[in-house]
């Protein structure tokens, strides 16, 4: 493309691009269409949705492990919302394709870590388990009070 348009205003470039696109389907032919950015869209769309359950996945992790070794903190219910809120983000984002590509062994110590971080030099560490004690389907889909029970 002629000028930088996709640099400058992507919500613009995006809207362009995809009016181009509607014409070609349906027949015209154009040289404008940003072929390479339009392909780097497209793959960024689907590992940015892949990011984001991934990100809600670790946020649960981390809330129920909070819940789990802080039951009494004044953030409890914080955390159950957050718990919950991230389970309704997975179920609209969420598709079969992602499931093979979800490490919950990692997202686990990854929440481990995160969780580290958090406390203080004379605070007990808590013993985080070495392996995600949830499957995928019950950190969709399971209310935080199960999956602490289980």
């Amino acid at each position: 493309m002629p000028d930088d348009l996709y640099h400058r205003d992507v919500l613009l470039w995006s809207e362009q691009q995809a009016d181009l696109l509607r014409r070609v389907a349906h027949g015209e032919a154009f040289a404008d269409i940003d072929w390479e950015n339009v392909i780097d869209e497209i793959e960024t769309v689907g590992r940015n949705e892949l990011h984001t359950v991934k990100d809600c996945l670790q946020k649960i992790i981390v809330n129920l492990f909070r819940l789990r070794d802080l039951p009494n903190d004044k953030l409890t219910p914080d955390w159950r919302v957050e718990v919950a809120s991230a389970q309704n983000d997975i179920e609209l984002r969420f598709v079969p394709s992602m499931r093979d590509r979800i490490d919950l062994a990692q997202l686990c110590a990854d929440a481990s870590a995160i969780l580290k971080c958090t406390l203080g030099d004379n605070q007990e560490r808590p013993c985080w388990p070495p392996s995600c004690p949830w499957t995928l389907d019950q950190l969709m889909t399971e209310r935080w009070n199960k999956l602490l029970a289980a």
